[in-house]
This record gives structure tokens, C-alpha cells and sequence, in this order.
């Protein structure tokens, strides 16, 4: 963790304030970093090795609008197998490099039929069900408490930001509660039934361990689905990881306008 921020704090050359973690076929809000400093994941001890379609694995340093941020283009995922400090590392890198702020995004199903692919979803709170939390095993207090709480997981203030930047500028966003599972497989029809009466909205695998780490090491978070698609039994199309790059494409550009509205905002 204190190897790779010293890597993203020495090539940044400026504390980033806000770390922003990109999903699935969601790598062109990079491209609006100003002045980019790109470092591959292979330079940064402990970073994972993406290993998934539409995960580069490269971090963009840089401002937006003048704020400095980092923006980490693929993610490490349970189902990938390895090393779980592969999850673990960026998030504390981050911190340790200076940010206060985590925005993490993601691809998801939507379980409910009025948010189609496309949308954007802000995430309110979430069900973890990957089986997996990343804080068991021995504590490191001078990270965080042995047992964080998450009342507040997905920050209230940061929410009515994005809420209010949304509105702005005439972006529709979504929200609801974001349901992790481990993957690698789709769920089946039966599981989204019970998600749906579980108080699920979405579902994915992923920023579930990332917002758990980032609340123990005193990030605040705010995370975005990017709807790829109606959840297995509620649509036509069949799924595919195939499909989810071809939605999250589609739906990358309000994100990416979101995001640059949103991110200004964080300045103070």
C-alpha cells in the first residue's frame, strides 16, 4: 500500500483529492483528465493485473476542472481468484496518497423494469452476498477501527451532490440499493426473484468490497451503476459479458458528463 502511494504521489506531483475507480467498459471518462500522467498497474506494487475484457489496468493521474484526481481504468474481482489484497491495495493507495474521496462505478443488471440499459443508477446502500469481506483476518489499526460501521456507507452529502448535479444538467439518475454476488456466472431467474424481494435494484460483482475497505480507511464514497441490461428472467436478450461492454459504451457518455459536473464539486 505505501509503495504504490508513493509511486501515485512522486509521478502525480500533487496530492489527488478524489479517486475514481472505473467499471467495466467505462474507461473513456479518463480521457477528460487534464494534463495526464498515466501509470500502468504493473509499476504499482500490489495493483491487480486486469485479466477481464474492458479493464485496461492503468491509473490517470491529472486534474478535473482542477481538482486533482486519480483515476484507476480496471478493477481486481473476487471471481478473478488471487490474492485479495489485489482488492484491497488501490483502495488504501488512494488514501494513503492523500484522497479523501472514492467514486466508484460499475456495470450492473437493473431489477427493476422502469431502469433499462442505459440508465445510471446512484447507489444508496447495498447487499453484500459475495460471501467474501475483506476486513476479516487480523486488523491494522493505524488503517481503521476493527469494526467500521456502515450506516453511511454511501455518503449522504455526496449523494445530494450528485442528485443535484444530475438535475443540473438533465441527466436522469436513478437510485437504489446495489446487491454484490461473486460471479463469475449470470444469475439465474430463481436468485433474481429473491434479490427483488431481498430490496435489491441492481446487480453486480463488484464496488461492494471496495466501498467496505475504502469506509475502514475513512474514505467517503459515492457510487454509479451503469445499467447494461434487465436482470436474468426480466428481458429477451440473452447475457454475455459481450452485451455489458456494448451497453456500458452506450451509456458511458452521461456518466462521463455526470461525473465532470459532479467532480468540481468536491474542490472543498
Amino acid at each position: 500500500m505505501k509503495a504504490a502511494a508513493a509511486v501515485l504521489a512522486e509521478r502525480a506531483g500533487v496530492a489527488p483529492r478524489v479517486g475514481v475507480v472505473l467499471g467495466s467498459g467505462l474507461g473513456a471518462v479518463a480521457d477528460a483528465v487534464e494534463d495526464p500522467v498515466v501509470i500502468g498497474y504493473e509499476e504499482m506494487p500490489g495493483f491487480p493485473r486486469p485479466t477481464v475484457a474492458g479493464h485496461s489496468g492503468r491509473a490517470v493521474l491529472g486534474r478535473v476542472a482542477g481538482v486533482p484526481v486519480a483515476v484507476l481504468q480496471g478493477r481486481a474481482h473476487l471471481y478473478e481468484g488471487g490474492d485479495p489484497d489485489a482488492l484491497r491495495v488501490p483502495v488504501r493507495a488512494l488514501r494513503a496518497a492523500g484522497a479523501e474521496i472514492l467514486v466508484l462505478t460499475n456495470a450492473a443488471g437493473s431489477l427493476r423494469p422502469g431502469v433499462g440499459p442505459g440508465s445510471l443508477m446512484a447507489i444508496t446502500d447495498h447487499i453484500n452476498l459475495t460471501g467474501v469481506n475483506l476486513l476479516a483476518g487480523p486488523n491494522d489499526d493505524a488503517i481503521g477501527p476493527r469494526f467500521p460501521a456502515l450506516r453511511d456507507a454511501y455518503d449522504p452529502g455526496l449523494l445530494d451532490e450528485l442528485r443535484n448535479c444530475a438535475r443540473e444538467l438533465g441527466v436522469r439518475l436513478a437510485e437504489g440499493v446495489y446487491l454484490a454476488v461473486g460471479g463469475p456466472s449470470f444469475e439465474t431467474p430463481a436468485e433474481i426473484r429473491a434479490f427483488r424481494v431481498l430490496g435489491a435494484d441492481a446487480v453486480g460483482m463488484s464496488t461492494v468490497q471496495e466501498t467496505i475497505v475504502a469506509r475502514h480507511c475513512g474514505l467517503r464514497v459515492a457510487a454509479v451503476s451503469v445499467i447494461t441490461n434487465l436482470a436474468e428472467g426480466m428481458g429477451e436478450e440473452p447475457l454475455s459479458h459481450e452485451q455489458t461492454l456494448r451497453a456500458a459504451e452506450a451509456g458511458a457518455g452521461d456518466l462521463a458528463r455526470l461525473l465532470l459536473g459532479f467532480i468540481p464539486r468536491l474542490q472543498n
